[in-house]
Protein backbone atom coordinates (compact mmCIF):
# COMPACT_ATOMS: atom_id res chain seq x y z
CA UNK A 1 0.00 0.00 0.00
CA UNK A 2 1.48 3.37 -0.96
CA UNK A 3 2.08 5.90 1.77
CA UNK A 4 -0.49 8.61 2.28
CA UNK A 5 1.98 11.26 1.14
CA UNK A 6 2.68 9.37 -2.11
CA UNK A 7 -1.04 8.89 -2.66
CA UNK A 8 -1.60 12.65 -2.32
CA UNK A 9 1.20 13.37 -4.80
CA UNK A 10 -0.26 10.86 -7.26
CA UNK A 11 -3.69 12.45 -6.88
CA UNK A 12 -2.18 15.88 -7.60
CA UNK A 13 -0.98 14.54 -10.95
CA UNK A 14 -4.38 12.96 -11.60
CA UNK A 15 -6.13 16.27 -10.82
CA UNK A 16 -3.78 18.05 -13.27
CA UNK A 17 -4.63 15.58 -16.00
CA UNK A 18 -8.35 15.85 -15.27
CA UNK A 19 -8.08 19.66 -15.10
CA UNK A 20 -9.91 19.58 -11.74
CA UNK A 21 -8.81 22.99 -10.46
CA UNK A 22 -10.50 22.77 -7.05
CA UNK A 23 -9.02 19.38 -6.16
CA UNK A 24 -5.65 20.45 -7.54
CA UNK A 25 -5.65 23.59 -5.42
CA UNK A 26 -6.61 21.73 -2.21
CA UNK A 27 -4.11 18.92 -2.80
CA UNK A 28 -1.28 21.35 -3.57
CA UNK A 29 -2.07 23.24 -0.37
CA UNK A 30 -2.06 19.93 1.51
CA UNK A 31 1.28 18.90 -0.01
CA UNK A 32 2.67 22.29 0.98
CA UNK A 33 1.42 21.88 4.58
CA UNK A 34 3.04 18.42 4.73
CA UNK A 35 6.32 19.84 3.41
CA UNK A 36 6.16 22.67 5.98
CA UNK A 37 5.72 20.11 8.77
CA UNK A 38 8.71 18.13 7.48
CA UNK A 39 10.84 21.30 7.41
CA UNK A 40 9.74 22.19 10.95
CA UNK A 41 10.75 18.73 12.19
CA UNK A 42 14.09 18.74 10.37
CA UNK A 43 17.22 18.99 12.48
CA UNK A 44 20.00 18.76 9.93
CA UNK A 45 18.83 15.64 8.10
CA UNK A 46 15.85 15.03 5.84
CA UNK A 47 12.70 13.92 7.59
CA UNK A 48 9.82 12.04 6.05
CA UNK A 49 6.50 12.04 7.87
CA UNK A 50 4.75 8.82 8.83
CA UNK A 51 1.19 8.23 7.67
CA UNK A 52 0.00 9.09 11.18
CA UNK A 53 1.79 12.44 11.07
CA UNK A 54 0.41 13.15 7.60
CA UNK A 55 -3.07 12.35 8.94
CA UNK A 56 -2.50 14.90 11.72
CA UNK A 57 -1.63 17.54 9.10
CA UNK A 58 -4.77 16.69 7.11
CA UNK A 59 -6.91 16.91 10.26
CA UNK A 60 -5.36 20.26 11.07
CA UNK A 61 -6.15 21.58 7.59
CA UNK A 62 -9.73 20.29 7.82
CA UNK A 63 -10.15 21.96 11.22
CA UNK A 64 -8.94 25.28 9.77
CA UNK A 65 -11.65 25.01 7.14
CA UNK A 66 -14.34 24.16 9.69
CA UNK A 67 -13.36 27.23 11.69
CA UNK A 68 -13.49 29.32 8.51
CA UNK A 69 -16.96 27.99 7.71
CA UNK A 70 -18.21 29.20 11.11
CA UNK A 71 -16.70 32.63 10.56
CA UNK A 72 -18.08 32.91 7.02
CA UNK A 73 -21.56 31.87 8.13
CA UNK A 74 -21.52 34.43 10.94
CA UNK A 75 -20.44 37.03 8.41
CA UNK A 76 -23.20 36.07 5.98
CA UNK A 77 -20.81 34.74 3.32
CA UNK A 78 -22.54 31.51 2.29
CA UNK A 79 -20.54 31.36 -0.96
CA UNK A 80 -17.22 31.21 0.86
CA UNK A 81 -18.61 28.74 3.42
CA UNK A 82 -19.68 26.44 0.58
CA UNK A 83 -16.21 26.65 -0.97
CA UNK A 84 -14.59 25.68 2.34
CA UNK A 85 -17.09 22.85 2.76
CA UNK A 86 -16.22 21.41 -0.66
CA UNK A 87 -12.52 21.58 0.29
CA UNK A 88 -13.29 19.61 3.48
CA UNK A 89 -14.92 16.92 1.36
CA UNK A 90 -11.70 16.58 -0.65
CA UNK A 91 -9.61 16.37 2.54
CA UNK A 92 -11.97 13.82 4.10
CA UNK A 93 -11.00 11.31 1.41
CA UNK A 94 -7.57 11.04 3.07
CA UNK A 95 -8.77 10.74 6.66
CA UNK A 96 -9.67 7.48 8.40
CA UNK A 97 -13.38 6.82 8.90
CA UNK A 98 -14.68 8.87 11.80
CA UNK A 99 -16.13 7.17 14.88
CA UNK A 100 -19.85 7.34 15.55
CA UNK A 101 -21.15 9.12 18.63
CA UNK A 102 -22.14 5.76 20.13
CA UNK A 103 -18.63 4.32 19.71
CA UNK A 104 -17.14 7.44 21.23
CA UNK A 105 -19.47 7.34 24.24
CA UNK A 106 -18.63 3.67 24.74
CA UNK A 107 -14.90 4.48 24.98
CA UNK A 108 -15.56 7.34 27.40
CA UNK A 109 -17.74 5.08 29.57
CA UNK A 110 -15.03 2.39 29.58
CA UNK A 111 -12.45 4.87 30.84
CA UNK A 112 -14.81 6.27 33.48
CA UNK A 113 -16.00 2.82 34.65
CA UNK A 114 -12.54 1.27 34.88
CA UNK A 115 -11.58 4.00 37.29
CA UNK A 116 -8.65 5.18 35.19
CA UNK A 117 -9.88 8.70 35.87
CA UNK A 118 -11.88 10.30 38.66
CA UNK A 119 -15.50 10.98 37.74
CA UNK A 120 -16.53 14.57 38.21
CA UNK A 121 -16.84 17.53 35.91
CA UNK A 122 -13.66 18.97 37.48
CA UNK A 123 -11.76 16.00 36.04
CA UNK A 124 -12.92 16.72 32.50
CA UNK A 125 -9.36 17.40 31.32
CA UNK A 126 -8.01 14.17 32.79
CA UNK A 127 -10.71 12.15 31.05
CA UNK A 128 -10.09 13.96 27.76
CA UNK A 129 -6.39 13.15 28.18
CA UNK A 130 -7.23 9.46 28.45
CA UNK A 131 -9.73 9.41 25.57
CA UNK A 132 -7.88 11.43 22.93
CA UNK A 133 -4.94 9.03 22.40
CA UNK A 134 -7.39 6.15 21.89
CA UNK A 135 -9.42 7.97 19.24
CA UNK A 136 -6.63 9.90 17.56
CA UNK A 137 -7.48 10.56 13.93
CA UNK A 138 -10.87 8.88 14.27
CA UNK A 139 -12.79 11.58 16.11
CA UNK A 140 -12.80 15.35 16.23
CA UNK A 141 -11.84 16.92 19.56
CA UNK A 142 -15.16 18.76 19.75
CA UNK A 143 -17.08 15.50 19.40
CA UNK A 144 -14.92 13.89 22.10
CA UNK A 145 -15.58 16.86 24.37
CA UNK A 146 -19.35 16.54 23.83
CA UNK A 147 -19.23 12.80 24.56
CA UNK A 148 -17.26 13.32 27.80
CA UNK A 149 -19.69 16.03 28.95
CA UNK A 150 -22.64 13.80 28.13
CA UNK A 151 -21.24 10.86 30.11
CA UNK A 152 -20.27 13.05 33.06
CA UNK A 153 -23.72 14.67 33.19
CA UNK A 154 -25.43 11.28 33.71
Amino acid sequence: MPSLKNQINTNIKDAMRAKDQEALSVLRMLASAIKDKEIAMRKGEDVSLTDEQVTEVIMSEAKKRKDSIEAYEKGGRKDLAEKENSEIKILDKYLPEQMSDEELEKIVKEIVETGQCPVSIQDFGKIMGQVMPRVKGKADGNKVSEAVKKVLSK
